[in-house]
């Protein structure tokens, strides 16, 4: 089975889509409905969607909405923001929604430990947002309002050990930049667990897909590289066509 590339959507409090740059101040990039259209018509692997400000906002998520999003999909959809418990995911997963991705709950291992025992390990994804202090890489909460003493790939085994499926690990120093994924970052986390880990955080183009990859991520995700284009950040949706994609795996194949 080859690895996946996956879309990741960001939704502000007006149900808009979003892209920010170092979690900073949010770009508008569309309609969430047209942009899963889009993505169908290019089969994409899967989507995930994140509302970024559901936590910190303590708003539960929009089930109704959910469920709308989730009709439209016609490739496996995940989705994270204001997920704290078996009661919130219950009515998502019965919305269609096929993981739920834990932020803030990720650090509860309560938390993963009920979700995974209601629905499977392979439901329930914990995002882990990582960023620089004083040189060494750490957790942080909260869209980075809050950094942790706690390094990432700690967290991560915690998080696996606690039933966690899947982790998402998301580089907040490189949110939005288009420069590449941090790769040492990827092979520090993934060498520690044995679960998926999925990178997000730095991709721009095809290339870096595939040194993810090589890295040791299980699959790799990016929101700013299928929206924007060009050094302007014009928007448009892409993704990967079937010969690119052929290319990435050929490039990893070669150990890139």
């Amino acid at each position: 089975m080859r690895p996946r590339v996956i879309p990741v959507l960001l939704l502000d409090s007006r149900r808009r889509l979003v892209k920010t740059r170092r979690f900073g101040e949010p770009v508008y990039v569309g309609d969430p409905f047209n942009v899963i259209r889009i993505f169908n018509e290019k089969e994409v692997d899967e989507i995930c969607l994140l509302d970024i400000n559901a936590t910190v906002e303590k708003r539960r998520p929009d089930v109704g909405f959910i469920r709308e999003l989730a009709a439209e999909c016609f490739m496996p959809l995940s989705y994270g923001g204001g997920v704290t418990s078996v009661a919130d995911a219950t009515p998502i997963f019965a919305a269609g929604v096929e993981k739920v991705v834990l932020g803030r709950a990720g650090a509860d291992t309560r938390a993963i430990r009920a979700l995974a025992n209601d629905f499977g390990s392979q439901a329930v994804t914990v995002c882990i947002d990582c960023t620089r202090a004083n040189g060494t890489w750490r957790v942080a909460l909260d869209r980075c309002r809050i950094v942790t003493d706690l390094d990432p790939a700690s967290f991560a085994k915690a998080a696996e050990a606690s039933g966690a499926g899947e982790i998402l690990l998301q580089n907040v120093d490189r949110d939005g930049e288009r420069g590449g994924y941090d790769l040492p970052l990827i092979s520090q986390v993934s060498r520690a667990i044995e679960v998926p880990c999925v990178a997000l955080g730095g991709a721009g183009e095809l290339q870096h897909l595939t040194e993810g990859l090589a890295a040791g991520a299980s699959a790799v995700a990016s929101g700013s590289a299928f929206v924007f284009v060009g050094r302007l950040r014009a928007v448009l949706i892409t993704y990967p066509s079937g010969s690119e994609i052929q290319r990435l795996h050929a490039g990893l194949q070669r150990g890139v």
